[in-house]
C-alpha cells in the first residue's frame, strides 16, 4: 500500500509525515510524530482521551484519518503550555487536584481550553455539558469541573486591562 503524504501545523510547527491512507490521526501523533499524550481508550470516540484540537475544533484523533489533516492545524496537549508555562488549565487541575491515573487527563484539559477559548465565563452546567465527551474512571467530576470554573475566573482576569 503506498503512503499519504500529509503538510499540517501542529502545536504551531509545520510538519510533514507519511502514513498509509488508513492510519488515524492518533496513530501518527504517537508513533509517527512521538506526540503520546493523546491516549487511545476506545477507539471508537467514546472517551475523549484522544481528544486534539482540529482547525479550531475539538474531534476525537481516533476518528480523523491521518490524510485528513493536510493543510489543517491541530493541537494536541504537548501544545496547550508554552514552553515550561503550563497554561491555567493545567494549572488548575493540578490546584484542585483533579486528576488521578491520569489517563483522560490530556483529553480533559484540551476540551476545557476549547470551551474557555469560545466561553469565557461558563456556568457550571456549561463546563459539565462541554465535558461530557470525557470520559473518566477513577474521579467523580467535581474537581474537573472546579478546576475548569476556577481557569476561567483566572484567564477572565488575565484577559482585563488593569
Amino acid at each position: 500500500m503506498s503512503k499519504v503524504h500529509v503538510s499540517a501545523t501542529v502545536n504551531g510547527d509545520a510538519t510533514e509525515f507519511l502514513c498509509d491512507r488508513g492510519a488515524s490521526l492518533l496513530d501518527v501523533l504517537r508513533d509517527t510524530l512521538d506526540l503520546t499524550g493523546s491516549k487511545e481508550g476506545c477507539g471508537s470516540g467514546d472517551c475523549g482521551a484522544c481528544t486534539v484540537v482540529l482547525d479550531g475544533e475539538m474531534v476525537c484523533s481516533c476518528l480523523v484519518l491521518a490524510a485528513e489533516a493536510q493543510g489543517r492545524s491541530v493541537q494536541t496537549i504537548e501544545g496547550v503550555a508554552e514552553g515550561s508555562v503550563l497554561h491555567p488549565v493545567q494549572r488548575k487541575f493540578l490546584e484542585h487536584a483533579a486528576l488521578q491515573c491520569g489517563f483522560c487527563t490530556p483529553g480533559f484539559i484540551i476540551a476545557a481550553k476549547a470551551l474557555l477559548d469560545r466561553n469565557p465565563n461558563p456556568t457550571e452546567t456549561e463546563v459539565r455539558y462541554w465535558l461530557a465527551g470525557n470520559l473518566c474512571r477513577c474521579t467523580g467530576y467535581d474537581k474537573i469541573v472546579r478546576a475548569v470554573i476556577d481557569a476561567a475566573a483566572e484567564l477572565r482576569q488575565e484577559r482585563t486591562p488593569a
